[in-house]
């Protein structure tokens, strides 16, 4: 390349590390490995099924013999963990959850078939309410419809100690009801289970981004909102706030969710915190990215590394991602 005249009498020039792939790749701060990427996958009651889910193209609720073979190949990509979520029948909820901590439930007969087959994959598994009751709330009700925190966790710890049981390796609070961290975290080590550990959900988020997921698990609350127990958009001290919470009751990672309306709050706690910081990259975000793919309005491989390459570049070091799958194949 032949020398240029520095007609502008410049000492820096940025460009210069920007001028061949090779340069680019030297000085690039920000990396996304397939190391950093959790898989969330959908199970159903039933055999030899797999159904997309309409408003989630490409995302698809396994039937569990179904699913047992498909978790099989997303570890041979190199995915370290899934996070499963269950779809419950009608006829199994109630009003009070129980079928949560049934022994011989979806979920608990789920983790213990992928520990059989996967056995070093990590299982994290869902604790909340939502799929199991008849009301699609994250927990007991009062009779005015005031979600009930105390009670809730009461049911929160049996739910957790059966999916330890079962033989997850990290359970999920995601019902951010106060206080639910500091007693799973006793009961766990009560029953034993020491090394199983905690991501919470720290800062979750009363979203509208969250739709298709509940169009998955067929979950929508019955009636009101989530507002009274998940965060105000509104809001990033109180996120700090639950963060330390979290953290001194014995989280091992913390979250927010979801993540691209909030890259800031990421951005705040992975300063804040000297714990692993999770986000998630939550159902309608990947939906946008899907129609707008679909529809040529975009490069939508581009764009789904772009995506993912912000919140790690916001500070998360772990992303739950529906994309996981689409990019463990990309960056192999």
């Amino acid at each position: 390349m032949s020398p240029q005249p520095n007609a502008l009498n410049l000492i820096s020039r940025p460009r210069r590390l920007r001028r061949t792939p090779a340069l680019r790749r030297m000085v690039q701060e920000t990396n996304l490995t397939v190391n950093d990427l959790i898989y969330p996958m959908f199970v159903m009651e039933g055999e030899n099924q797999k159904v997309e889910v309409a408003s989630m193209p490409g995302c698809y609720r396994y039937t569990l013999d179904f699913l047992v073979k498909e978790v099989a190949e997303v570890y041979a990509l190199g995915i370290n963990a899934i996070a499963l979520f269950p779809v419950i029948p009608e006829a199994k909820k109630d009003e009070t959850g129980s079928e949560s901590y049934n022994r011989e439930g979806l979920v608990q007969r789920t983790v213990a078939a992928l520990k059989e087959s996967t056995p070093d994959l990590v299982v994290i598994t869902d604790v909340a309410l939502d799929p199991f009751t008849s009301h699609g709330h994250d927990g007991l009700l009062d009779e005015e419809g005031y979600i009930l925190n105390d009670e809730t966790v009461e049911v929160l710890v049996k739910m957790a100690v059966s999916h330890a049981e079962a033989g997850a390796d990290m359970v999920a609070p995601s019902d951010m009801m106060d206080g639910r961290v500091g007693a799973i975290r006793d009961a766990l080590d009560e029953a034993g289970f020491t090394n199983v550990g905690i991501l919470a959900y720290s800062a979750k988020y009363a979203s509208a981004y969250y739709g298709p997921f509940r169009d998955a698990l067929d979950s929508a609350p019955k009636s009101g909102d989530k507002k009274t127990y998940q965060m105000d958009p509104a809001n990033s001290i109180e996120a700090i706030k639950e963060v330390e919470l979290d953290i001194a009751e014995g989280a091992d990672i913390v979250m927010v969710k979801p993540a691209l309306p909030y890259l800031d709050i990421i951005s705040q706690i992975r300063e804040e915190t000297d714990v692993p910081v999770a986000a998630y990259n939550v159902s309608g975000e990947y939906a946008m990215i899907k129609a707008a793919g679909q529809n040529g309005w975009i490069d939508e491989k581009k764009v789904i590394l772009e995506t993912l390459l912000s919140i790690k570049r916001a500070g998360a070091d772990l992303i739950l991602t529906y994309f996981a799958k689409e990019v463990a194949l990309m960056l192999k």
